[in-house]
């Protein structure tokens, strides 16, 4: 790695480490740390609830009735959401972010959806949401035992692998015709258990309520991850039958219209991500050093380049924002974990856990025989994968250039061109590529694009170093500005019509082209090719660890232990709770007083205005709940997650977690870690007072469309 570049980078991490204040900073002997008891989490399984823990803890017994109403009153909403039924008819809330992005889907000319919001004042004027999709787990099965003895039956690490898809393939085939949901194999415990999911799917769903943006994603950027907060983060949508008619449903929760009570114990109910506490300390330290590391790079420069854009051309401002949103959320979330990975104290835990199994692991003659290799050998594995994961994060499609990613797929086409269509990848056969190329933008934002280019740029001399013959090659030891005018002087991949014509003609005229870019990825293919094949190779070997780890950690600890999030359904327990910060204390809870100071302070201003509708608040109860934080333990996915109390009621919606709630990837704590949402009688309150819905306001009173 090229030493300025290296050096830049880690003082950025150690500057994170100093300035951010939720870094343990005490002075510690990490042999004297210890594993707590909840380090791994509460993301419990349905299958596996842990009802003995909550009637000790909180005094609750769940009942089997109980934990499968609120299974199916729980929906994953989208691709990456979810969301809970609030009424006997089909109604249903979900955060906003999850519907920031299709608003527009609904909108009809002259309309303004993102900036004005929208109501649907009858059922008739309800809009249907093209291409969205909500789905309900109905269906639980154990199949651990079919897999594990599939794979058993493997001589090879990479026959085991492929015995072990196989059977999740023929399962799922299996019970998906029978039962006529999509059913999925998800790996618990890392191999330890595998549960198949049967989910039914709802196709029609259906606009009600969208507030404006501004206020669903109240305080933008600078306010995401933290708190106190003051986000309308909800959407209000419903589900119709085959019939066209709102979907009737016994199971739903009633919306509790004054919000939650501080003590109580609460449940948040979704389809968190993904998260990475079973993994060994090699493998965090992989993913801190290597993974996290090219995603902030790239992320972090992102966000740069699009401020510097709004600043040259105030004019386009609306548009730069709008597009930095993602890249500063991501380079938050990477930029936290990897500065997390760094705190001595929280690795010392996850170093304490990992003590402790393999003690328990040595300590037992059978157990050291069968398992007592397998850290060494996923330190090995980690350590093999290092050796090119720089040639392959440079040689991939570089999707933040324009350029770099078109010259990949048309040299990934020229190889596809040798191989009948309908062996082709499916984005390179017939109408998908003819749309795909008929949707390339006849124009290009240059002054945009050469900064991603000079940033790319660097991103690959970064993983390849300076004296790497590819770099020296097409980079010719130039940088920056100047590097980037002599690439543009040589290229036309910016031209649409240049790039319509190659992909009219041969895989010759492509792959012999003289363009920078295009010989670029013609020049590395192989070693991408190679250097990815071993990467799989790899990875099937540790697949296989990782399932003996699996196998030893649900031996020892069962489901006394929750585990990792993996996108499938689960419950997590936890409480209302402010905690320290700053040299202050967060309040537990936010008021609509908060929101107002909000936008009075910051003199009006974005990302803190507000609608006029929302100026003229009426019968708006401004000592009302708004947000709260809790100890729930939740990561992405999490969004719009019911929360509710054990009378099974909606106290509140997820929709976020705060700074210090970052190392949740690979450590769940609670000092100061929390989860954040929007209480039920903030979403009444503004149903009612500000967008005036008075047939959902009463909906929402009833649990049934009002008469």
């Amino acid at each position: 790695m090229n030493k300025p570049i290296r050096f830049s980078i880690y003082f950025l991490i150690l500057f994170l480490f100093i300035s951010l204040p939720f870094i343990a900073q005490q002075k510690f002997d990490p042999d004297t740390v210890k594993a707590k008891n909840f380090d791994i989490g509460k993301m419990w399984t349905f299958e596996h609830a842990p009802v003995d823990y909550f009637e000790k803890t909180y005094g609750f017994r769940p009942t089997q009735e109980w934990l499968e109403d609120i299974r199916l009153s729980t929906l994953r909403f989208g691709g990456g959401c979810s969301s809970g039924f609030i009424s006997e008819d089909g109604l249903l809330l979900t955060n906003h972010h999850c519907v920031d992005f299709i608003m527009q889907r609904v909108q009809k000319e002259g309309e303004n959806i993102p900036r004005d919001g929208f109501y649907a004042a009858t059922i008739a004027d309800e809009r249907r949401v093209p291409n969205l999709a909500v789905t309900q787990l109905a269906l639980i099965v154990d199949v651990t035992d079919e897999i594990v003895n599939a794979i058993k039956n493997g001589k090879t690490d990479n026959e085991k692998v492929e015995l072990k898809n196989a059977k999740i393939r023929e399962l799922q085939d299996k019970y998906s015709k029978e039962t006529g949901f999509v059913c999925n194999v998800t790996s618990l415990y890392h191999g330890g258990k595998y549960s198949l999911y049967g989910f039914k799917r709802y196709t029609d769903v259906r606009a009600v309520i969208f507030v404006e943006r501004i206020v669903g994603l109240y305080g933008g950027d600078p306010d995401n991850y933290t708190y106190p907060r003051y986000n309308s983060d909800f959407a209000v949508l419903r589900v119709y039958d085959d019939n066209g008619k709102p979907l009737k449903t016994d199971n739903f929760f009633k919306l509790k219209i004054d919000g939650p009570e501080i003590g109580e114990v609460l449940f948040a109910l979704g389809y968190p991500g993904t998260t990475n506490r079973l993994k060994t300390i090699a493998q965090l330290e992989y993913n801190r050093d290597i993974v996290y590391r090219n995603n902030t790079f790239q992320s972090n420069g992102m966000v740069k380049i699009y401020e510097e854009m709004m600043k040259l051309y105030p004019e386009h401002a609306d548009i730069y924002r709008g597009l930095m949103f993602g890249p500063a959320n991501i380079a938050k979330r990477q930029n936290g974990f990897i500065t997390n990975l760094f705190d001595p104290y929280l690795m010392a835990r996850k170093k304490a856990f990992e003590d402790d199994l393999k003690k328990i692991v040595m300590s037992d003659p059978v157990k050291k025989q069968k398992y007592g290799h397998i850290w060494d050998a996923i330190k090995n594995t980690r350590k093999e994968l290092a050796a090119h994961a720089g040639e392959r994060a440079a040689f991939a499609r570089l999707n933040n250039s324009i350029f770099f990613a078109r010259a990949f797929d048309l040299v990934e086409f020229a190889y596809a061109l040798s191989i009948p269509e309908d062996k082709r990848p499916a984005e390179m056969r017939g109408e998908r590529l003819t749309q795909a190329l008929n949707n390339l933008p006849d124009n290009i934002d240059l002054p945009l694009e050469k900064k991603k280019l000079e940033l790319i740029a660097d991103f690959i001399t970064m993983n390849l170093g300076e004296n790497n013959p590819v770099v020296k090659k097409y980079f010719k030891g130039l940088k920056g500005k100047t590097l980037v005018e002599m690439l543009l002087k040589n290229t036309k991949v910016g031209d649409k019509n240049y790039i319509l014509s190659l992909a009219k003609g041969t895989a010759d005229e492509i792959l012999k082209s003289d363009d920078p870019f295009i010989k670029y990825y013609v020049e590395t293919r192989d070693a991408r090719l190679k250097y990815q094949a071993e990467a799989q190779e790899i990875m099937n070997t540790e697949s296989v660890l990782e399932d003996q780890l699996g196998l030893v950690i649900f031996e020892i600890f069962g489901t006394s232990i929750a585990p990792d999030a993996t996108g499938t359904f689960r419950i997590s327990d936890g409480v209302i709770a402010g905690y320290e910060y700053n040299g202050t204390i967060a309040p537990p809870l936010t008021t609509f007083h908060g929101l107002y100071d909000r936008y009075y302070s910051h003199q009006k201003k974005w990302p803190w205005d507000l609608p006029a509708r929302w100026l003229n608040y009426g019968n708006l109860d401004l000592t009302a709940q708004n947000n709260f934080v809790g100890t729930f333990d939740t990561v992405g996915g999490s969004s719009g997650s019911p929360i509710i109390n054990k009378d099974a009621e909606y106290i509140g919606i997820l929709h976020d977690g705060n700074m210090e709630g970052l190392s949740n990837d690979f450590i769940y704590t609670t000092e100061k870690n929390r989860s954040i949402a929007l209480s039920s009688q903030a979403i009444y309150q503004i149903v009612k007072h500000i967008v005036k819905a008075d047939r959902i306001a009463k909906e929402m009173e009833t649990g049934k469309i009002a008469e």
